[in-house]
C-alpha cells in the first residue's frame, strides 16, 4: 500500500523540491488539492486528515493553523513541518538525526517532526558535536558566519533576483539580520545548549542555492585543546557511518586551491564538513544545499526514517 502524502504549501521552493524527489518513487501517492482551494481551511483539513504524512511548507502562522486542523481522533497523520513554528516546541522531534541517537529515535517514533532551519542545520553540524564531546563549553562565545543563495529568502526575493530589472545592489553579497534577531537563532541556542545565543552573520548572494556555514574557534579558549587534525578526527568519529554528513579528510581544501564555494553541492541532499586552520585558530565549515539538507532533503530523510525506510530513499547524495 502506498503512503499517502500531502504537501501543504507545494508551490514554494521547499514544496517544489519535495515534489521533485517524489517523481520517481512508486511507494508514495501525493494527494493534490485543487489549487483554487489551497488556502481554504476546510479543504486543507480534508487533505491533512486523509494523509499518512503531511509536509508543511508554509509561513509560521499557516503551519500553526494546519496543525490545529488535525481531527481530535486522528492519531495516524505524521506532520513534518519545514517552518520555524515548532522547532523548539515540546513534543516535536527535531529533524537532524545525525546529532545523536535520541534525535533519530524521536524522529522514528514521533508524529510531530520539525525540520531544522537551513542555517541552523549547518550551525549544529559544526557546533553541537564539539559541545557534546567537551571540546568547547556551553558558555563559549560562539560567532558563526554563513553565506546562502537567494532561494532561501522566499518567492518574493527570488522574483527580485531573477527580474530583468534587478537593481545593482542585488549583484553583490548582502549581509542582513543586522539586529541579531534572525529567526533561526532560537533553535541554534536551544538545541546546542549554549547559554547565550551566538553572534550570527548571514549573507545572501546572487546565486540560486547552496550554503556554507563557518564556525571559527580560538584554540586557547577551547575547553579541551586540539589541533585542527585532532578536531577533524573527532568530528569524523562523531559522524561515523552517517550518509548525509561527510567529514572530509584533513587538507581536502587543497583540491580546490584552498577556496570553498557555497554552491558546489546545489541539487544534492547531503553535506560536507571541512576543518581547516592552524594551532591557534581553527575553522569548521559545513557546505550543503539550503534546499537539500537545509530543507526538502532533510524533510524527506525524516519521512523515510519515520516509515522505516532507508534514509537515502529517493534522495540525491554527492558521495
Amino acid at each position: 500500500m502506498k503512503t499517502k502524502v500531502y504537501i501543504d504549501g507545494s508551490e514554494g521552493t521547499t514544496g517544489l523540491r519535495i515534489n521533485e524527489r517524489f517523481e520517481n518513487r512508486d511507494d508514495i501517492e501525493v494527494l493534490h488539492i485543487n489549487p483554487d482551494l489551497r488556502k481554504d481551511p476546510e479543504e486543507r483539513k480534508k487533505f491533512i486528515n486523509a494523509s499518512d504524512i503531511t509536509f508543511l511548507c508554509l509561513p509560521d502562522a499557516a503551519a500553526i493553523e494546519a496543525v490545529s486542523l488535525i481531527a481530535p481522533d486522528n492519531d495516524h497523520t505524521v506532520i513534518i513541518d519545514a517552518s520555524t513554528a515548532h522547532r523548539t516546541e515540546e513534543g516535536w522531534a527535531y529533524g537532524l538525526p545525525e546529532l545523536g541517537k535520541e534525535f533519530r529515535d524521536k524522529i522514528k517514533t514521533g508524529n510531530r517532526i520539525a525540520v531544522p532551519g537551513c542555517y541552523a542545520s549547518g550551525f549544529l553540524m559544526d557546533v553541537y558535536p564539539l559541545i557534546k564531546t567537551g571540546f568547547i563549553s556551553t558558555d563559549y562565545p560562539v560567532c558563526v558566519n554563513a553565506l546562502s543563495g537567494y532561494s532561501g529568502a522566499g518567492k518574493k526575493a527570488i522574483a527580485l533576483y531573477e527580474s530583468p530589472d534587478k537593481t545593482n545592489d542585488l549583484n553583490a553579497p548582502r549581509m542582513y539580520a543586522l539586529a541579531q534577531k534572525h529567526k533561526h537563532l532560537k533553535e541554534m541556542k536551544a538545541v546546542s545548549g549554549l547559554t547565550e545565543a551566538p553572534l550570527f552573520v548571514p549573507v545572501v548572494d546572487d546565486y540560486y542555492s547552496g550554503m556554507i556555514v563557518t564556525f571559527p574557534i580560538y584554540v586557547s579558549r577551547m575547553e579541551k585543546k586540539a589541533s585542527p587534525e585532532e578536531l577533524r578526527d573527532a568530528l569524523a568519529e562523531y559522524f561515523a557511518g552517517e550518509q548525509f554528513i561527510h567529514v572530509m579528510p584533513f587538507g581536502s581544501e587543497e583540491k580546490t586551491n584552498s577556496f570553498f564555494s557555497a554552491n558546489v553541492f546545489s541539487g544534492f541532499d547531503d553535506a560536507r564538513i571541512y576543518v581547516t586552520g592552524n594551532e591557534e585558530r581553527i575553522l569548521v565549515s559545513s557546505i550543503f544545499d539550503n534546499l537539500g539538507k537545509g530543507a526538502s532533503g532533510a524533510a524527506i530523510q525524516c519521512m523515510n526514517l519515520r516509515l522505516g525506510l532507508p534514509e537515502e530513499t529517493g534522495l540525491k547524495l554527492s558521495i
